[in-house]
């Protein structure tokens, strides 16, 4: 076995860093998502291309190193597909996410660089048994999420989303209250919730701490999953939680059950969006009206404009700093804090 090992951040819930593991080669019907596995490097992909560690940093790689990731799936719509359910015989996998998550892809943006290809190696294992994401679960008491929540959700990924919630977060901070991050679907990455860390939000939560890869998973596990992530952010007592769902509640990352599992506790939604049809399909499709539109479709009087003939709602671009007295009030109405 190798001695030097690259730990992506879907490893950071482990202790695999700190204790001695095995690897142990399994048959392909014994895999599962949350696996841990490791895979040597046959293909770095594209120059680009970087794996982020536990720590949230990125680092560059080269061929011929192994990498410890989690076995899970990705279907991201203006990126890249793919799952362990479709590796082969030849148990050649893609990097689908650069957090870790190892698969089979099935379909590339050809705007995407190539990805990292690996060879499966083995399951993380001790006492030879393997070990998975499941087994490094929070312990809390159970407790109900009573928190007012700012939901933010997008038409699709890159829309704004994590960018409107740092915003939203260092307006809470600076008015002096305990705010806690966290997004509840999408595919494992460190960086959006870090994000909220690093303007200021006291904690931060997302569904890799329960166990998953990715949010694509059965309606029941979710809905189990979901309840331990909520009974943990219920444990910090804040003010106000800065809730991101991942993608679009409209892909099947359990985005709706994510939405459906926060009710009454949603005081306010702002909805990110790349375009103004965007904005109309997704109030449509789940009869959602947003208190505030945000993103790439306010970039520009044009698309702001339409969103309003379209759609009826208030658009604010957060970016833009002479939104700030507009947006705090929205927020102040809509959850009773000052600002």
């Amino acid at each position: 076995m190798p001695s030097n090992f690259i730990y992506t951040s879907l490893t950071r819930i482990s202790d695999l860093d700190k204790k001695k593991f095995d690897l142990k080669f399994l048959d392909r019907s014994l895999w599962a998502t949350g696996d841990y596995v490791v895979g040597k490097i046959k293909d770095p992909g594209g120059p680009s291309l970087l794996l982020e560690l536990p720590n949230g940093r990125m680092r560059g790689i080269i061929g011929g190193e192994y990498i410890v990731g989690a076995l899970g799936k990705r279907f991201a719509t203006l990126e890249a597909t793919g799952t362990w359910q479709q590796v082969g015989e030849d148990l050649e996998m893609s990097v689908l996410t650069g957090g870790g998550i190892l698969g089979k892809l099935t379909s590339k943006s050809a705007f995407l660089p190539n990805l990292m290809k690996v060879s499966y190696k083995g399951h993380v294992s001790r006492e030879g048994k393997k070990i998975t994401m499941d087994q490094f679960l929070p312990e809390v008491e159970p407790l109900a999420f009573n928190t007012p929540v700012v939901l933010f959700v997008g038409t699709s990924m890159s829309a704004g989303k994590t960018t409107s919630a740092r915003i939203v977060t260092n307006v809470f901070k600076s008015a002096g209250y305990k705010v806690i991050g966290a997004k509840l679907s999408g595919a494992g990455r460190y960086k959006d919730i870090l994000a909220l860390k690093d303007v200021g939000a006291d904690a931060i939560f997302d569904f890799v701490d329960v166990g998953l890869p990715s949010s694509i998973c059965r309606a029941e596990v979710y809905e189990e999953k979901i309840e331990l992530l909520l009974s943990c952010m219920a444990h910090q007592n804040a003010d106000v939680a800065i809730v991101e769902v991942g993608a679009s509640p409209l892909e099947p990352y359990n985005g709706d059950l994510a939405i459906k599992a926060l009710g009454n506790n949603i005081k306010c939604t702002i909805l990110s969006a790349t375009d103004p049809y965007a904005v109309y399909g997704l109030m449509k499709a789940f009869n959602m009206v947003p208190d505030i539109v945000t993103g790439i479709t306010t970039n520009t009087l044009a698309g702001s404009h339409m969103v309003r003939e379209l759609c009826d709602v208030q658009t604010l671009n957060l970016i833009d700093s002479s939104t700030a007295p507009a947006l705090k009030k929205i927020l102040s109405d809509k959850t009773g804090l000052v600002l």
